[in-house]
């Protein structure tokens, strides 16, 4: 009866096994054979070579990857309702050393180049001004929205242009891709991103995050930043064997898609109290109080969001007879 976020899914089977399997002596810190085949595990996935870091949660993947691409300095654009902007506390500008958000506005927290731009064209040459260094964009983004190949590719060529890193949050990447059915490759490198947050906790996954960088040579600082934030865990192969669980067969994909699932479900009921198209497993609704309250009498839960919306999250582990009573209960209201 639970819709209030994926976070709070279950962890895998999959990903349990894989813990008790690596629960035996082997090297600390990410010298273990485990941590040692994810560059090869990723770089399969992506069909380039890449390197993979394993880290402990999407606030640390997204800030050490913006940290990668922009000095203390400089700034990086992003939408205005983006994650790393209302929801990290500031991490980001923390572990940049002072980096600045600079907000660009977009329906559906997505970012377009001509919305870039007019915060870029803003910016006058000299040191009285805080220079752009990267852009970053969520898939999904905050509010379900999917960015297609062509959409990143935009704004990949106009990064490119200006001399300008890209960023994905994708903790919500495995719900893009698989909206998508495309290739990981097509939405992400091929389309001009540098740095990825690939998550997993919230598709199954227990304490481990991906941090890809498809500029290998990105890693190689990041090595340091990453210890000296302390996020450099002694028993890394715990992190790095859910990672491979998940990886193996497809198991981010099918969670993915499960999920997805739900949320269409959810969508096809409710009609046009829908805030935004679902695409993937976040559905916004307008809804009342009186008819939220109704909601959560009946024993479901989710977030308030905007006055007179609701947020409803579904997750890789809900069936479809979990999720038709709330189908039912929206339909009926």
């Amino acid at each position: 009866m639970r819709f209030f976020s994926d976070n709070a899914a279950p962890v895998c089977n999959q990903v349990l096994e894989a813990l008790a399997r690596v629960n035996i002596v082997d090297t600390a810190y990410d010298g273990d054979r485990w941590s040692q085949q994810l560059d090869g595990a990723f770089s399969d996935l992506f069909g380039t070579p890449v390197r993979a870091l394993w880290v402990p949660s999407g606030t640390s993947a997204n800030a050490l990857a913006l940290a990668a691409l922009c000095p203390p300095h400089g700034s990086v654009v992003c939408h205005r309702d983006a994650h790393i902007q209302n929801d990290e506390c500031g991490a980001p500008e923390f572990y940049t050393h002072g980096a600045k958000l600079a907000l660009a506005e977009g329906i559906g927290a997505k970012v377009t180049p001509e919305s870039i731009m007019a915060v870029l064209d803003r910016v006058q040459s000299g040191v009285h001004w805080v220079q752009p260094h990267a852009i970053s964009i969520t898939n999904a983004s905050e509010y379900g929205l999917v960015y297609t190949p062509d959409q990143v590719a935009a704004i990949g060529d106009m990064a490119k242009a200006r001399g300008l890193g890209l960023h994905m949050d994708g903790a919500r990447f495995a719900n893009a891709v698989a909206h998508l059915g495309c290739a990981p490759a097509d939405v992400t490198w091929r389309a001009g991103v540098d740095v990825l947050s690939f998550g997993f906790v919230k598709n199954g996954g227990m304490s481990a995050e991906a941090l890809i960088f498809f500029k290998p040579e990105l890693a190689d600082a990041t090595l340091y930043r990453r210890k000296r934030a302390g996020l450099l865990l002694s028993k890394g192969r715990y992190l790095a064997a859910q990672l491979l669980a998940m990886l193996d067969g497809d198991l981010w994909l099918a969670n993915a898609r499960a999920a997805n699932a739900g949320a269409r479900l959810l969508a096809d009921a409710a009609g046009d109290r829908l805030v935004h198209l679902v695409e993937a497993n976040e559905v916004f609704l307008k809804a009342s109080p009186d008819e939220a309250a109704s909601l959560r009498a009946l024993g479901f839960d989710f977030y308030d969001w905007a006055p007179g919306e609701i947020r409803l999250v579904t997750s890789w582990d809900q069936s479809e007879d979990a999720i038709r009573p709330l189908a039912e209960a929206i339909a009926k209201l």
